[in-house]
């Protein structure tokens, strides 16, 4: 069976991004939400964004709260902040494999990549 997981990596302190939230949606015409959930201490979601029945062809998006993520550490970043949002819009081709879309961020970049 196939699943969708994430992993979230503060590049600029050198750490999991620990309780970030994270929502999925679905694609299809409409957007429509499937899960909203946060990550844990290690910077990852405790199951799968997507699994099983669930994981079906298409196109996706997810959403991660980074702003508020950096905003949470009081550094005193510039408002508004170069990144807030990170958006990942992405096509689900086989929906019996595993699609690891990690994020890597820092006030002021992000990338993605999909893992394994």
């Amino acid at each position: 069976m196939g699943k969708l997981t994430t992993h979230v990596l503060d590049t600029a302190n050198g750490r999991p991004g620990a309780g970030i939230a994270v929502s999925i949606f679905r694609l299809d015409g409409e957007r429509t939400e499937l899960l909203r959930t946060t990550t844990n201490e290690d910077g990852r979601c405790d199951t799968p964004l997507l699994e099983g029945d669930a994981m079906v062809r298409g196109r996706y998006e997810i959403v991660f709260g980074a702003g508020d993520y950096f905003r949470a550490m009081g550094r005193g970043l510039p408002e508004p902040l170069f990144v807030d949002e990170v958006v990942l819009r992405f096509g689900v081709a086989d929906p019996a494999a595993h699609y690891h879309v990690p994020l890597l961020v820092s006030p002021w970049s992000y990338s993605t990549y999909r893992g394994s």
